[in-house]
């Protein structure tokens, strides 16, 4: 297994851990219990963006621009969703 390879193992893993600390905050039933999955939500945030940067500095993880026609289509089609509410 190479660097990237396992770079992208732990990438894929933080963003589960991410997920679940996510819905831990949604559905934690006291203010300390969300307070601690909050906590922990931000530090393996901190964590991914880490990890993606690093990716990235390597070309590992390469992202192509949104062309900007689809970028006014998807902010069209929200913003007349939002007006809906």
């Amino acid at each position: 297994m190479d660097d990237k390879c396992i770079m992208e193992n732990i990438l894929l893993t933080t963003k589960g851990v991410c997920d679940l600390y996510l819905h831990g905050a949604i559905e934690s039933p006291t203010p300390n219990v969300h307070s601690s999955f909050t906590t922990a939500l931000n530090d393996a945030l901190t964590m991914q963006d880490g990890i993606y940067k690093a990716m990235s500095a390597k070309g590992w993880y390469p992202t192509d621009a949104a062309p900007q026609t689809k970028l006014n289509e998807v902010k069209q089609k929200f913003s007349q969703t939002a007006s809906t509410f």
